[in-house]
């Protein structure tokens, strides 16, 4: 069995036109549904806890045309599927969640905003790792 190269890495990650479209319907949603919370309520519980859910879905409709093209641009193994993509856009929103949170309670900073996010990195880092560690059986010979 030959090494794959990188050219057949890249042609094994989800087409663009699907993380497009994914990523449109994600960031209107989010962006459309922000501007609706800040025009037409007033800030109590409910409100917040909508906030948070839409700046997950703004942001990673934002992120993901953006982790597509890393992903494209230096394939590794094993490649990322689609759930690899949304998952590690998710990420970003959580991370812009995070901040927000923090932000609202006046103890963000530029120190805690990388903690957090080096924090984040390690989890898909480490998620990654055992991605790649997983054993899967050879593929038999023609031959045999």
């Amino acid at each position: 069995m030959q090494p794959q190269t990188q050219e057949d890495l890249r042609a094994q990650i989800p087409p663009f036109g699907a993380a497009l479209t994914t990523a449109i319907i994600l960031s209107a949603i989010g962006w459309v549904g922000l501007i609706l919370l800040f025009l037409l309520t007033v800030p109590t519980l409910g409100p917040r806890w909508l906030l948070f859910f839409l700046v997950t879905l703004a942001f990673s409709g934002m992120a993901l045309p953006v982790i597509h093209y890393l992903h494209r641009r230096f394939p590794g193994k094993p490649v990322a599927t689609s759930v690899v993509m949304i998952r590690e856009a998710l990420l970003v929103g959580a991370y812009a969640d995070v901040l927000l949170w923090l932000q609202f309670g006046k103890v963000l900073n530029f120190a805690l905003g990388i903690l957090v996010a080096a924090c984040l990195i390690a989890i898909e880092v480490f998620i990654r790792m055992g991605e790649k560690n997983r054993w899967t059986p050879p593929p038999p010979d023609e031959n045999e």
